[in-house]
């Protein structure tokens, strides 16, 4: 009895060990390694950084992967607005694909010439071979398709 016991943890542990994930260590897709992959996350996240410390829209476009309309002009001047020009150094960014190849998570640690820090967590997701973050919340959406409402429900 103590021995089957011991077998059944045992095995518990090979299957628990093969499920658990690991920071930048997602299977690559067929056409990239998983250095590549972690690399072009983290050029996304640089050029946010980069995006906002030179207080560019078109910039902050890029890197969000979204169409270059009025209402993403407009979030970006938002983002700017608060967290442009400041003078970003990256202290720290941590990628994991969690959710696969294509998709999964940036934190970025950065600090402003005044010391400030600057914590955020993005979904990066790879379409057509190029890197996104996940930075406009507004997006309108699609003809046809009703938005999640985020209101607080009447009673």
């Amino acid at each position: 009895m103590q021995r089957r016991r011991l077998l059944a943890v045992a095995a518990a542990l090979v299957v628990a060990s093969g499920c658990s994930s690991q920071d930048d260590e997602a299977p690559p897709s067929a056409s990239a390694s998983v250095s590549d992959v972690s690399d072009g996350a983290r050029d996304a996240v640089e050029s946010y950084v980069r995006a906002l410390n030179s207080r560019s829209v078109a910039g902050l476009i890029s890197v969000g992967g979204v169409e270059d309309e009025e209402w993403s002009r407009q979030e970006a001047e938002r983002i700017l607005a608060d967290r442009g020009g400041r003078g970003w150094k990256i202290k720290d960014v941590r990628i994991q694909h969690d959710m696969g190849p294509d998709v999964g998570s940036a934190r970025l640690l950065a600090e402003d010439r005044a010391g400030e820090s600057l914590r955020d967590t993005f979904t990066v997701t790879r379409e057509k071979g190029a890197w996104h973050l996940t930075v406009f919340t507004g997006q309108p959406a699609e003809p046809g398709k009703e938005s999640a409402a985020t209101d607080e429900p009447r009673s």
